[in-house]
Order: C-alpha cells, then structure tokens, then sequence
C-alpha cells in the first residue's frame, strides 16, 4: 500500500502545481526569484542564483508540510484501531468530497479562489525559504482539494503521513524547481497546457472519489497488494 499512496501522494503534488490558482502565480515567482523583470536572456550567474532560490523555496514547502505530517504521525499514530477505524469512515467520505470538488460538482469558494502574494526584488537565499513556507500556509485554501485529500489519508494512515507529506513536497517543488532552471520555456509551456488544466482536475477527481472509497470500505490494502 505504501507504494500506491506514495506514488499518489506525487502525483498530487503536480496537479497541485498546475492548479488553476497557482499557475498565475509563475510570473511573480520567476520575478521575485529573479529579483528583476522576466526576460528571455539571463546572465549565467543570474539563472544560477534563480536555480538556488528556487531550491530554498521549494525547501520552506516542504519543510513546512513535512511538519505537518510528523505532527500527524506522532499524534495519531498510537490511536486505537476502533478510533481509527472510525477515522477511515470519515476519511473516505472526505476523500470522496475533495473529489466532488475537483469534478465541479461540489463548489466551495473559500477551498478555490484565487491568492496573490505580493513579491520585492532583492531577495536572499533566506527571503525564499519564508517566500516558499509562506506559500505553504497561504496558498492552502486554494490547493484545498488535492491536499485535502492527501492529508485525509495521511489522517486515516498515520504511520505513513510523514512519507506522504514528502512525496506531495516532491511533487510539487519538483515543477517548481524545473521553472527556476528553464525559464522562458517555462512560461510558454504553461501558456500552452493551460486549455487542458480541466481535463487534469476531472482525472485527478475521480482518482481520488475512487480512493475515498477504498478507504471507507478499508480495501485500500487489498488492492495495493495486487
């Protein structure tokens, strides 16, 4: 199982990334990491010092969601199976929930609007580390349905909310890190796939109303073992 929840766990990370309300957020980022405007030419040592930024950025998510997931891991792990039982009741129907949300068929405005972060030029290695816990905390809401939905697994399997935790922080810091490297293509990619994002969010949808119900009915271990 813990291979199929991990690998999960990845991959919500990139729908995360390419969810309508953080893409926008590209442009501001590659400035603020730039600490200039976007352009076609950088200096090698300034694509250098963008590459690092993005590293200490994605470093202040992830270490952000990585102590979510040992909280999680110290504070449930020792809960008793009937609590948990009941755990993987509610955590499935959740699950479940997130799905209907990604699918449009459930709306919640405060789980899916739009955030912006106002960014400076002049920025530090250190300036990005908060830039990227900041971007932890506040852009929660707006990923509301996919981390949701890790996070209610991380919930109903405790032992493994830690390793959950890391490979979404992988999934999602590792398009975050390719930005910082490739720039311009970048941003010409993102223009590209952005038609297509919906279709993304229906897959990803209904993977997890699928996963809510292998939680609920507690088969999600027999089918990991096939």
């Amino acid at each position: 199982m813990a291979e199929l929840t991990l690998f999960l766990s990845f991959i919500a990370g990139l729908v995360s990334f390419l969810s309508p309300c953080v893409l926008p957020l590209i442009p501001a980022y590659l400035t603020f990491l730039a600490g200039t405007t976007i352009s076609d030419k950088y200096s090698n040592e300034t694509k250098t010092k963008i590459f690092l930024n993005s590293v200490f950025f994605v470093l202040g998510f992830s270490v952000v969601f990585s102590l979510l997931g040992i909280l999680l891991q110290s504070v449930l792990s020792d809960v008793a199976y009937e609590v948990q039982t009941y755990l993987s009741y509610l955590g499935g129907a959740l699950i479940i929930f997130f799905g209907l949300m990604l699918l449009g068929v459930i709306e919640i405005p405060a789980l899916m609007g739009e955030h912006k972060i106002k960014v400076n030029a002049g920025i530090s290695y250190f300036s990005s580390f908060l830039f990227g816990a900041a971007f932890a905390v506040g852009w929660t809401p707006c990923v509301g349905a996919v981390l949701g939905g890790i996070l209610t697994l991380a919930v109903t399997n405790p032992g493994s909310a830690l390793p959950l935790m890391l490979s979404y922080s992988l999934g999602l810091g590792v398009p975050f890190l390719l930005t910082g490297l490739f720039l311009s293509q970048s941003i010409s990619m993102i223009k590209k796939i952005g038609p297509y994002l919906k279709w993304l969010n229906i897959i990803f949808g209904i993977v997890l109303i699928i996963l809510g119900i292998l939680v609920f009915t507690g088969t999600l271990p027999l089918i990991a073992n096939f």
